[in-house]
């Protein structure tokens, strides 16, 4: 087979690297891609949220069999949808499923409806009416922009003013441009331990008729060590959560994943591809803080790594509606990702810098923001590589990768320290 992936970060990269094992494929492509894909795949110049543009590609390339698409904002305008009506097999949920990520208002109101347990929520479209809510339930609240907003849509408001700010910065001042014309605005919720609470990554194949979780993962979504500053797309991850258990597992099958997987059907919106959910452990037990319609990004750095099963098989079966039929197995022991990003990154920063990479030992090197020019590998992102390490544990898999990172430079790279240490600063 040949095998086109859709995106150009460091998830793609990584889904890339864990199909390029499989037997079953003679050629990959990416569409665009970036450095570090065109080591391992052909490069597409085409922009990916060009329907036509994509579908013209796709009549004028059959020798390309299959097609990943993995990015939130292809994925929401339609172009597995559009790949299907040209007769590509794809892996991905079409546009009607993939508005479980799309619009918050929709998902909260999925979750209320099917009684999935999340925090209490609002939706508002009329900042006035959204700045009186905020005024009467104080603080600490949660603000999220209801569109997609590359990662960075939500505000954990602690005080009155952070909230009152907040909402300026979505609905008037455009932070997020029209993802913010309608707001989300949540009660925040409790840790069992500590405040904002223990959240876990869980990302699930799913079919429609069956759902499969892969190996849980902790996000770093800070911009600094502890947890402070910015929110990013992520600034590292660890595989797997130190508090995950059998028993948590087993109340998320059957009280979050498969009633999402049910609710979903019975909207008419049956979702095929890969189902993120972000949870929370809470003292009334575990809570959605958030869907994606496809594979986290760092989080699928640190999970496919561990995947031992055929990737490529996985994504058939989802498309053939026979995930039942797939047996899928993890590796023991842990995987770390740590993300390198230019200086200044969420807000402003520069392109261009040229990249050295000295000696990183076994670990992975995940490419996400950068570029070759002039024969150089330069930065071309706020998020520029992803460094990522297995060990036996959670500690030998991140002190090899910190081993790495001493080893890799440019001007203003910039790194957290912490990740891998599982805690939070209430």
């Amino acid at each position: 087979m040949n095998v086109l992936v859709i995106g150009n970060g460091g998830r793609e990269h990584a889904i890339l690297l864990a199909l390029k094992k499989s037997p079953k494929i003679d050629k990959l492509y990416c569409m665009k891609g970036n450095a570090g894909t065109a080591q391992i795949a052909c490069n597409v110049d085409v922009d990916y949220m060009d329907a036509e543009a994509v579908k013209a590609f796709a009549i004028a390339h059959p020798e390309i069999d299959y097609y990943v698409v993995t990015p939130d904002d292809p994925l929401a305008i339609g172009i597995v949808d559009a790949l299907e009506s040209v007769g590509k097999r794809c892996f991905g949920p079409r546009k009607n499923a993939a508005v479980i990520e799309a619009s918050k208002a929709f998902a909260k109101e999925l979750m209320k409806k099917y009684n999935i347990p999340t925090a209490k929520s609002v939706t508002f479209d009329n900042y006035g009416d959204a700045l009186k809510y905020i005024r009467a339930q104080g603080a600490p609240i949660v603000l999220k922009a209801d569109g997609l907003a590359l990662g960075k849509g939500v505000l954990i408001c602690k005080t009155l003013k952070e909230a009152e700010e907040g909402l300026k910065e979505i609905m008037l001042d455009k932070a997020f441009g029209k993802a913010g014309e309608k707001i989300v605005i949540e009660e925040c919720m409790r840790g069992l331990k500590y405040d904002p609470g223990e959240e876990v990554s869980v990302l699930a194949f799913t079919d429609g008729k069956t759902i499969v979780p892969m190996i849980t993962s902790c996000d770093h979504k800070r911009i600094g060590d502890g947890d402070k500053g910015l929110n990013t797309g992520g600034m590292g991850t660890f595989s797997p959560c130190p508090f995950w258990s059998d028993e948590l597992e087993n109340e998320v099958m059957q009280k979050i994943m498969i009633p999402t997987m049910n609710a979903m059907n019975a909207e008419g919106r049956t979702f095929k591809g890969c189902l993120y959910f972000g949870l929370m452990r809470t003292p009334d037990g575990m809570k959605v803080v958030e869907y994606n319609s496809r594979f986290g990004d760092p989080e699928t750095q640190v999970v496919l790594p561990m995947l031992k099963t055929d990737l490529m098989e996985i994504f058939e079966a989802v498309t053939d509606e026979r995930l039942s039929d797939i047996k899928i197995e993890w590796d023991t022991g842990a995987c770390v990702c740590v993300v390198l990003a230019s200086g200044g990154y969420p807000v402003s920063y520069r392109k261009g810098e040229e990249i050295t990479i000295g000696n990183v030992g076994d670990c992975t090197i995940i490419h996400a923001g950068t570029a070759v020019k002039d024969g150089k590998l330069v930065t071309n992102g706020g998020r520029v590589l992803g460094v990522v390490a297995k060990g036996r544990d959670i500690e030998e898999a991140r002190t090899k990768a910190y081993a790495a990172v001493d080893n890799i430079s440019w001007n203003g790279m910039y790194c957290r320290k912490d990740i891998g240490i599982k805690y939070r600063q209430g």
